[in-house]
């Protein structure tokens, strides 16, 4: 079945054009022109991807991410303003997947949709064997790549596809420190451009998440200069 992504922006030529890119490439794409249509939208028929601009009428991208949260994980990308510094590292903490930065490629665009998208394999399901193989228990930490669940002392820790994945890749190997471009390339892929400040602000949402569960929660240590690492039980 061909995936569906939903794309909220007030500008008008942004959702004809980018919905016209999409469904050239397989996508079935709703588009709504203000952020509280667009949640409603959102939450009547989850998509498999929600595109969201930051700065809209009504309600705007942080509130919409916000409300969103509360309930679903599913892939965000934000879509910024040159000048939004800020906003693209508030959206980052708040839980959104990416950002991309106006004017953008809409190739970019779909490269960046494409990657989020293969993550959301993880959820996909599996035979028992192939779920013994892919789960990841380090201590307190228990991760369930069949369900995308991960726990902490038995409590669900909500975490989003990319949360999920700098995770895993840091807890695969406690001790060792992975630097912020293998994080990138374990999150991301190879193939796309994500800066440092990205990986450093989805590291501060994991662990605020993480400290909602357990206010003790201490396990992802930062490396100065140099990375991160899953500290050993």
């Amino acid at each position: 079945m061909p995936q569906t992504i939903i794309l909220v922006d007030d500008d008008r030529n942004i959702l004809t054009s980018v919905a016209m890119a999409l469904e050239a490439e397989g996508f079935v794409v709703k588009t709504f022109n203000d952020g509280e249509e667009g949640l409603k939208g959102i939450l009547a028929e989850p998509p498999d991807l929600v595109i969201l601009d930051i700065k809209m009428p009504r309600m705007d991208g942080m509130e919409v991410l916000s409300r969103l949260r509360e309930s679903s994980a599913l892939p965000v990308i934000f879509l910024t303003s040159k000048d939004d510094e800020v906003d693209e590292i508030v959206g980052l903490r708040m839980g959104a997947d990416d950002y991309i930065t106006k004017p953008f490629s809409q190739r970019l665009l779909i490269e960046r949709i494409r990657a989020l998208l293969r993550r959301q394999t993880l959820k996909a399901p599996k035979s028992e064997a192939e779920e013994s193989r892919n789960r990841t228990v380090r201590g307190h930490l228990e991760m369930d790549d069949s369900r995308h669940q991960c726990t902490w002392k038995g409590r669900p820790v909500n975490l989003t596809v990319t949360e999920y994945l700098l995770v895993k890749a840091l807890a695969q190997r406690p001790g060792h420190v992975k630097n912020r471009d293998q994080l990138i390339d374990m999150a991301y892929g190879e193939n796309i451009y994500v800066d440092d400040r990205t990986i450093d602000s989805h590291v501060k949402r994991v662990r605020k998440k993480f400290k909602a569960v357990d206010q003790e929660f201490s396990h992802i240590e930062t490396l100065y200069g140099v990375g991160y690492r899953y500290k050993e039980d």
